[in-house]
């Protein structure tokens, strides 16, 4: 395969309908007849799912809805195998599907880092209907650790601790609570945290999980409800496969987003291990997977030629209804020191939000 764009008509198979899969799906079925593979049949919005813990109303399209009007189909399934060199994926209910151009987006999944008992007593991003269920049919309130000082923990921590405030939320980290952002932006998370009764555990990492809480290095934590943050980690079905992958397991890309090892697949979104000259490697994100589906999607359609580029503008987090954090970056994702906070800080990261909603159409 060359490294022009593609052009002849082909049957495009997208496996994983989050925001790298289901915009290249959108994007190249205006160009080829697209089948996405995914066993869900709405779309999970990720970075949403603090809100649904909350109680919030949940924002969850039906993949029907998204791909109607369009040259694609879903198929309910997932998939269980790849063979690159027969062009082949295997899956858990009907025949094996055979494609002319893979795109590979099966995007990440809470990590458990080893850490026993975190997996059987504790809460992760994808089971957060179930916490919030938790929280509510308590018999009385208690102590509620969310562990991991990232953003999903910081967004987590304090969506919960205002929408529970009769709970008694901890946010422990491995780290600094934010130790990424510019001494503003973690300043103020760190001020909001404490407003909101959150109390905070930083350079305390976490060694067990059982019912009664949390095991560290500094002594126990106890918790009647554990929710796990702490971070990612990529399906393993690339490396099984046998495509190159990173130490992390992300499979690498060439500069047009194509296997190293199996240049007729794509790989996208936290799946992928994407290098960009003068930006660096790409965290795993939104941020990152949307415009890498609009780049393949535009690329399978022939409107693209040259390698994939990205650059940083700025990284925003929730925190609860009525405060936020809009953090401007350099194109490296290095911080400035300029950030909106209150809620103009809350109305950006909404605005963002919505707009990556309607942008998936």
């Amino acid at each position: 395969m060359g490294t022009g764009p593609e052009r002849d008509e082909q049957h495009v198979v997208v496996i994983g309908a989050g925001y790298a899969g289901l915009t290249a799906a959108t994007r190249a079925s205006r160009h080829h007849r697209v089948t996405l593979i995914a066993p869900e049949s709405r779309f999970l919005q990720r970075i949403r799912q603090h809100e649904t813990a909350a109680g919030h109303p949940e924002h969850r399209p039906s993949l029907a809805h998204l791909l109607r009007g369009r040259r694609a189909t879903h198929l309910q399934a997932r998939v269980t195998g790849l063979d690159p060199v027969a062009r082949k994926l295997v899956v858990d209910r009907g025949p094996a599907v055979a494609y002319d151009t893979l795109v590979y987006a099966l995007g990440s999944r809470t990590a458990w880092h080893g850490v026993p008992g975190a997996a059987e007593h504790a809460y992760p991003a994808e089971r957060a209907a179930e916490l919030r269920r938790r929280l509510t049919d308590a018999a009385r309130p208690g102590t509620l650790a969310v562990v991991g000082g990232g953003a999903t923990g910081i967004e987590t921590a304090a969506e919960l601790a205002e929408a529970y405030p009769r709970w008694q939320v901890r946010l422990v980290a491995a780290d600094e609570v934010g130790g990424w952002l510019s001494v503003r932006g973690r300043a103020h998370v760190l001020r909001v945290l404490e407003r909101l009764g959150v109390r905070v555990h930083e350079h305390t990492r976490v060694t067990a999980v059982d019912a009664d809480g949390l095991h560290t290095a500094q002594g126990p934590i106890e918790a009647g409800v554990v929710a796990w943050a702490a971070s990612v980690e990529p399906n393993e079905l690339a490396a099984e496969a046998g495509l190159t992958v990173a130490p992390d397991g992300r499979a690498v890309v060439d500069p047009y987003l194509r296997s190293v090892s199996h240049p007729q697949v794509y790989v996208i979104g936290d799946a992928a291990a994407v290098t960009v000259p003068g930006t660096g490697t790409l965290r795993p994100g939104c941020a990152t997977a949307i415009p890498m589906g609009g780049y393949v999607g535009r690329r399978l359609g022939g409107k693209e030629s040259g390698p994939f580029a990205f650059t940083y503008t700025a990284q925003c987090l929730s925190l609860g209804r009525r405060d936020g954090l809009l953090q401007l970056v350099h194109g490296d994702d290095s911080m400035r020191p300029t950030v909106f906070t209150g809620a103009v800080g809350r109305l950006a990261k909404a605005a963002i939000v919505l707009g990556v909603a309607a942008g998936l159409r």
